[in-house]
């Protein structure tokens, strides 16, 4: 027979961290460290597919740097609105400022073949693969 449980809603996770900390000061030293992006990263034989989650940016403030087989991502989250005169704020935990991510993959990118679309907050990368030159085989004497 199943042992019964007694559930406590307060108990969940979710409702604790959305209360956590709401009433502390809205600035505290050391808050404000940027964030990393989040993503996947797919291949097939000619692509590497890649999927970073980066809302809250204009495409102009995207930058995708390729070296070889390093891929950088850099974005500049802005404050989009100000305050007014009359208002002030509680609490905030969007974060302001720039965000990059680098990462290495297996084989080099042919930079000028890739493709990059930006939509939903959802970065897309097609990166093509740069084709292996077969080694050349040389002969012992």
């Amino acid at each position: 027979m199943a042992n019964l449980i007694r559930y406590d809603p307060f108990s969940d996770a979710g409702f604790d961290e959305f209360f956590r900390g709401f009433f502390q000061p809205v600035w505290r030293e050391g808050r404000n460290q940027p964030v990393s992006i989040k993503m996947d990263v797919t291949e097939d034989d000619k692509f590497y597919i890649v999927h970073a989650e980066i809302p809250g940016v204009n495409k102009s403030d995207i930058h995708v740097t390729i070296e070889g087989n390093q891929v950088t991502l850099a974005a500049e989250v802005k404050r989009e609105k100000e305050m007014k005169d009359d208002q002030r704020v509680l609490h905030t935990e969007r974060y302001y400022g720039n965000a990059v991510r680098s990462f290495t993959l297996p084989t080099e990118v042919d930079e000028s073949a890739s493709e990059a679309k930006y939509q939903d907050g959802v970065l897309e990368l097609k990166l093509v693969k740069k084709a292996q030159l077969a080694g050349k085989r040389l002969n012992v004497q």
